[in-house]
């Protein structure tokens, strides 16, 4: 049904009615999101900085206009995306040209669905595909984001170009044929993930781990595990030339002008010199488990007061712990500011609870921080209450934000449905992302929901793999086609050519 330059290789002809029902739903659903203005983030005003000093001044940095800075701050892919649209479109609607912005971020997100829909076809069922299409058109996680100005909608679209590109280059392979186009542009993808956030580097090394070890698989029976080793060695190279080649240019500009190798962005976005807060990170990382904690101690740090009764019991280990806490939390709300001397404080506090509890500050706690970030009701993206639990305050949005847990819910039981019946394709390398994405996740000490946003490409063809048979399975008994799987008797799947 779709051949886009022919790296679509769809045939869902008997159901292209719903097909084309989901697909606009997809686009009616990102259209309202857009219209109806999103909560505001401050990340964005950073973005947008970054795009305009770039675009009008030729210096990716900070600051007043006569007094620029160059800095790491932030990755430059999307940056660069905002400036480039500035550039097109401010001069036509120099007051609504970022709406052109969320446009594409609608058009890369429904994209998205469909190379996940593609991958399904490929690895699964037409079936799984149009359900994997239904979920991603319908997913109003995802969709969200298209109406706010941030990563998330193109990091979502390189994952699943990435996914999508090296299963096609597994089959080629599987085929006897060459995979070159589909390693570079799986590569391109990760290079572009990478651009986007330090957190796309994850993708890099799962897709170019998952191309060594599947290709190896592939030729071992033809050529035997040397020559195929060779073989996969050779298109894991290619891959990783292609991911890492567009990073050139960032690394040898950090290089320049900060002379620190620094590929990513610093992990506390701290440029090389400036002194950030670790004292203060190491022991919040030691009892901070949930988004309310981010909004009312993490988001106060250097602007506000921190109110005492915000940091909950589990913070202390004794009353006199407690006490000194408290002392600590009072003296940073004399400035609003952690100097050097108070930081050293914190650290000593965070060290003295890492001792008593190691268990619980490096296990226990990271998991339940995860937890939230994964389960908890996207509140901030529909812009209600973080206390969405509290009826008597706000009923209409306790029922919301219940309803949007419940769908959010869905989607990770049907994903762990999928990979515990062994029906999702390249189930470890898939798996494997979702595993490491979670282990960084658990070493923040800021958990917020939109950072597991990245793990729903994934969540979703697992999702569609729970409604199917397993990978193959139905592919057997049907008429061989372009890109479908087929099962050989002797055990490994076969790709129809």
């Amino acid at each position: 049904m779709f051949r886009l330059a022919g790296w679509l290789p769809w045939s869902l002809r008997v159901r292209s009615r719903r097909v084309w029902l989901w697909i606009a739903l997809g686009i009616a659903l990102r259209l309202l999101l857009i219209y109806f203005p999103r909560p505001a983030d401050d990340d964005t005003a950073d973005y947008l900085a970054l795009g305009h000093n770039l675009l009008h001044y030729g210096v990716y940095g900070q600051g007043a206009p006569d007094d620029l800075a160059p800095t790491l701050f932030r990755l430059p892919a999307y940056p660069i995306i905002l400036a480039s649209f500035e550039w097109i479109f401010a001069r036509i609607w120099p007051s609504t040209w970022m709406t052109t912005v969320l446009i594409a971020q609608a058009i890369a997100d429904i994209g998205s669905g469909l190379l996940l829909a593609a991958f399904a076809q490929r690895y699964l069922s037409p079936r799984a595909a149009e359900i994997a299409l239904a979920l991603a058109m319908l997913c109003p996680f995802t969709a969200a984001f298209a109406g706010i100005a941030l990563t998330e909608c193109f990091s979502g679209f390189a994952l699943a170009l990435g996914i999508y590109a090296a299963g096609r280059a597994l089959a080629a392979m599987a085929d006897g044929k060459r995979a070159t186009g589909s390693l570079l542009l799986a590569g391109a993808a990760s290079a572009f993930a990478v651009l986007l956030r330090p957190d796309g580097s994850l993708q890099s090394f799962v897709l170019g781990a998952g191309i060594l070890w599947h290709s190896t698989r592939v030729f071992v029976p033809a050529l035997g595990w040397n020559r195929a080793a060779s073989k996969g060695i050779a298109a894991a190279l290619i891959y990783c030339c292609a991911a890492l080649l567009p990073m050139v240019p960032w690394i040898a500009r950090n290089w320049i002008t900060f002379h620190v190798f620094q590929p990513l962005a610093p992990r506390h976005l701290n440029d090389p010199g400036e002194r950030f807060n670790k004292g203060f990170y190491d022991w919040l990382r030691t009892w901070s488990t949930e988004f309310a904690t981010t909004g009312d101690v993490f988001w106060h740090v250097g602007a506000e007061q921190i109110d005492e009764d915000s940091i909950p019991a589990r913070a202390f280990d004794s009353p006199a712990q407690r006490a000194r806490t408290l002392a600590l939390i009072a003296e940073y709300n004399v400035h609003h500011d952690i100097s050097a001397a108070l930081d050293e404080k914190f650290e000593t506090l965070a060290q003295e609870r890492i001792r008593n509890h190691p268990v619980q500050c490096f296990v226990v706690v990271p998991a339940l921080r995860v937890a939230d970030m994964l389960l908890r009701p996207r509140t901030l993206e529909f812009d209600l209450d973080v206390y969405w639990w509290e009826w008597s305050a706000h009923p209409g949005q306790t029922i919301a934000a219940i309803a949007l847990g419940l769908i959010n819910l869905a989607y990770v039981v049907l994903a762990v449905v999928g990979f515990l019946r062994g029906r999702v394709p390249f189930a470890w390398m898939l798996g494997g992302y979702l595993l490491l994405r979670c282990l960084l996740l658990g070493t923040m000490e800021n958990p917020e929901p939109r950072y597991t946003i990245q793990m729903f490409p994934i969540l979703i063809v697992a999702a569609a793999a729970a409604f199917t048979k397993r990978p193959g399975d139905e592919a057997q008994n049907a008429p061989p086609r372009r890109g479908a799987v087929r099962q050989s008797s002797s055990g490994p799947l076969r790709y129809a050519s």
